[in-house]
């Protein structure tokens, strides 16, 4: 089964998450408000209110960051995106400005979250708006299972998500890009303790064929030639021994071993040409 991507748009809203960063933070601002570490960050770059706030937002970014958290997706990694869409969040904003820094930090994070598994966790880059269908697919699918007690078909789907079948289709085949499996994870059948992997199902190149379209060529080319010959060729191909060492092998001289090898290779070369002359079209 393909593992489905992250949805889009997690349960819950932004009021209900600046409201719950409003009320985390109403202990600290009695001691120091946003607007004066705000002020000192800016106008004297004051790195201390700078981490202050960062400290002081970070519970908001954990809960941002948890809204997306499964099973395929750790959470430490998520914590770390929503952190940096904080950093970004605190040193674009704008302080001139009427308007809580919570408003403008909770999109500013969820869009750091958003472009984190746009860009970062499909194994396979796919479109942008490729994903965005696949997410609304993912989506109408889920709707329309538990609405319809049954699987949908393309055409509800398609209906649902207002896209034409074609487009829902290739949505579908681009979901099964977001995990990609693993070559060498095993493939254990039930009740099975070890499996080959999927590598070694995999074909590979096989020079056989070209052996044995070879032999195929040069079996009736050795009937023209002397059984001396073809031992004499076993010998000095096949087993790669020296012309000496064939010499004292059959009780030859050198000399006689190279003629031999000459007069063989002329026989079977005059009889490829031949063979090739009498196959060739007329």
């Amino acid at each position: 089964m393909t593992p489905r991507p992250p949805a889009d748009v997690p349960p819950g809203s932004a009021a209900a998450d600046r409201a719950a960063a409003s009320r985390e933070g109403d202990g600290a601002r009695e001691a120091v408000s946003d607007a004066s570490l705000f002020a000192r960050a800016r106008a004297h770059g004051d790195a201390r209110a700078r981490e202050q706030l960062i400290e002081r937002y970070m519970p908001l970014a954990r809960r941002l960051a948890r809204r997306y958290q499964r099973a395929e997706e750790p959470l430490e990694d998520l914590v770390q995106v929503a952190c940096l869409g904080l950093i970004k969040a605190i040193d674009r904003f704008d302080i001139q400005r009427e308007v809580v820094f919570s408003s403008y930090a909770v999109p500013t994070i969820l869009g750091e979250l958003k472009r984190h598994f746009r860009d970062r966790t499909w194994s396979v880059r796919v479109p942008r708006d490729l994903q965005e269908l696949a997410l609304k697919v993912d989506r109408a699918v889920t709707r329309l299972s538990i609405g319809k007690h049954r699987s949908p078909s393309v055409g509800e789907i398609a209906a649902a998500v207002g896209a034409t079948e074609e487009q829902v289709l290739e949505a579908l085949e681009a979901a099964g890009a977001y995990r990609a499996g693993s070559l060498d994870a095993p493939r254990i059948a039930q009740g099975e303790q070890d499996g080959e992997s999927l590598a070694d199902t995999l074909g590979e190149e096989e020079s056989g064929f070209a052996h044995a379209e070879q032999r195929a060529t040069l079996e009736p080319l050795l009937a023209r030639i002397s059984t001396r010959e073809r031992v004499v060729l076993e010998l000095r191909f096949g087993q790669d021994l020296t012309q000496a060492e064939i010499g004292e092998r059959i009780g030859v001289s050198q000399m006689q071993v190279s003629r031999l090898i000459r007069q063989a290779l002329a026989r079977l070369r005059a009889g490829l040409g031949e063979d090739g002359a009498a196959g060739a079209p007329r």
